[in-house]
Parts: structure tokens; C-alpha cells; sequence
């Protein structure tokens, strides 16, 4: 077997070494038993697996106290408060966007200096000109409708 398929069945079930099946682990057990090459390289890869898994990152028990309570203190508030606000930008927000975004898109075609520099490039400018106003709408209406799928589900019964 290669070094490197080794290496990566050992790196793929580097967190959960249990789910690995017992052929790959007899593959990596025979490759290992004849490439020390292989053999100092997974013992690195767990020693460094270990330092971030135990030492890197200290333990502070005053941390830990005072971003639980945070969170406690939170889901008190948007349980006692009925007027929450929501997260987000309301749908109302999001179509008067939209109506000043489509209109500005479509009126910047009846300016004097785009007839002018319309007239002087001709069809060319007016191609690209076009996809951009497309993609900007359909970015706009794709993160709109990807941003209120529960609300348009419910309101037109899909």
C-alpha cells in the first residue's frame, strides 16, 4: 500500500478512530510495520492531535462562568419580553429595497450620457450592461427569497 493512502485513511479517522473498519486498520498496521517513515509521521500527528486537543487551549473556570450567565441572562429576555425584536431585516424592508434597486436598474438607461455612450460603442456596451443588471436582480431575489423561505412557504402553501 502507498505512504500516502496510509496517511490519509489516518488523518480521515483522526477524530473517531473506533469507526474506522478493521481492514484499513490491519493496512495501516501491516504499512506501519515495515515504513518507519510512516510510523514517526502518525506518531507526530498524534502527538500534535493531543497538544490541541488537551494543551491548547487553557482552561479558565472564570470564562466559562461568565459566558454561561450571559447566555442564561439572554433566554430570560426573549422569554419575559414579549416585544422582541426580530433578527434581521423585515420583508417590508427587503421589497422597498427591492422597488428602488429595480427602478434605479431601469432608469439608468434614460440618462443622457448612457444614450450618448450607447450611441458611440454601440450593441457591445449594451450586452454587458444587461448581464449586470440580470445578475444584480437575481443575486437580489435569490438572497431575498433564500432569506424568507419560512415566510413564502407559509404564505403560498408550499
Amino acid at each position: 500500500m502507498d505512504c500516502s493512502k496510509v496517511l490519509d485513511m489516518i488523518y480521515e479517522y483522526s477524530g473517531d478512530e473506533d469507526s474506522m473498519p478493521l481492514l484499513n486498520q490491519i493496512q495501516i498496521w501491516l504499512h506501519t510495520f515495515f515504513c518507519s517513515d510512516c510510523t514517526e509521521e502518525i506518531e507526530r500527528f498524534e502527538l500534535a492531535r493531543n497538544i490541541l486537543r488537551n494543551d491548547f487551549f487553557p482552561h479558565s473556570l472564570g470564562f466559562e462562568h461568565s459566558i454561561m450567565s450571559k447566555i442564561a441572562l439572554e433566554n430570560e429576555e426573549t422569554e419575559t419580553s414579549p416585544y422582541s425584536i426580530p433578527a434581521g431585516i423585515s420583508t417590508r424592508n427587503w421589497v422597498i429595497m427591492g422597488i428602488v434597486l429595480f427602478t434605479s436598474l431601469a432608469t439608468a438607461f434614460l440618462g443622457f450620457e448612457f444614450q450618448n455612450i450607447a450611441r458611440e460603442t454601440g450593441m457591445s456596451f449594451l450586452l454587458p450592461v444587461g448581464i449586470t443588471v440580470g445578475v444584480v436582480l437575481t443575486v437580489y431575489g435569490a438572497f431575498f427569497i433564500g432569506s424568507h423561505l419560512k415566510e413564502l412557504t407559509e404564505r403560498f402553501g408550499l
